[in-house]
């Protein structure tokens, strides 16, 4: 075997540490057939080489973007041999992730500076780096879930509170959404099952944190359509994915059986 990176071969445990996935996760590949080793010793051992480092590298890039990992494999095939040109849609995205997320650094450094007194930030500077794509898809979704007056009311209604919010309370409703994403995260992590009732408190403080943009609090029909929701619109989904994968629907599994269980038998039940 050559001293070459490019004919190299690592085992599962080696391309673990390498990639920073886990064990675990590469035997699931491995199953599904998503990431196939380039050979399997007579030890059993698992072999990869250069040729499933990068597809490996192509999963995982993927799975940043929050793709589904039962979308990946199509994806993949449908690169074909044009792996360069991929990369580099990839690259270019990345780019123009990477300067929305500075744009987004810099309107919230404006923001403290505002409330500590420092500065004041115009009207204009409030939301630069916010994805116009996550209003429109948002409002996509509502029309073809609900229809067009119904949609453009419930719509309305979000742009009206959030708008009446001074920039204090925006600022901790805001927190507020970065707190309960993260406590999600954990319970998800700690292998908490989505109609575990222990969740019922976290999930009454995600109801309530819904509520303060609508005229009263969701109904069991609504906060079940927004789990939905947060799966089935991409930008959405993506930042769940984010915070850890599979998040989005574990979450509308979690709201749907709290909609069901708790909101539905106090009266909540109406869309």
């Amino acid at each position: 075997m050559r001293n070459d990176a490019r004919h190299a071969f690592h085992t599962v445990s080696q391309l673990a540490r390498l990639s920073g996935t886990s064990v675990r996760t590469l035997h699931h590949y491995d199953a599904i057939g998503l990431l196939k080793p380039a050979a399997v010793g007579e030890n059993g051992y698992r072999h990869y080489g250069r040729a499933e480092l990068l597809r490996l590298q192509q999963i995982l890039l993927h799975r940043e973007f929050g793709v589904p990992l039962s979308d990946i494999p199509a994806l993949l095939e449908a690169q074909g041999p044009d792996r360069l040109a991929a990369l580099r849609e990839q690259r270019a995205r990345l780019d123009r992730e990477a300067d929305r997320l500075r744009r987004l650094t810099r309107t919230i450094d404006r923001t403290i500076a505002e409330l500590e007194g420092r500065e004041c930030t115009m009207d204009t500077q409030m939301f630069d780096g916010f994805s116009p794509a996550l209003q429109v898809d948002y409002e996509g979704w509502l029309i073809a879930e609900y229809g067009e007056p119904a949609a453009r009311a419930r719509i309305d209604e979000g742009l009206t509170a959030i708008g009446a919010m001074s920039a204090d309370v925006k600022a901790d409703w805001a927190a507020e959404a970065t707190a309960l994403r993260e406590a999600f995260a954990r319970a998800m992590a700690a292998g908490t099952a989505p109609d575990d009732t222990t969740l019922d408190p976290l999930l009454t403080r995600h109801h309530a944190w819904v509520g303060r943009t609508l005229a009263a609090p969701p109904t069991a029909g609504a906060y079940a359509d927004l789990g939905r929701m947060n799966v089935e619109v991409a930008e959405f989904r993506a930042m769940y994915e984010a915070a850890r994968p599979g998040l989005a629907e574990w979450m509308a599994q979690a709201m749907d059986g709290f909609a069901r269980r708790v909101l539905a038998p106090a009266g909540s039940g109406a869309r």
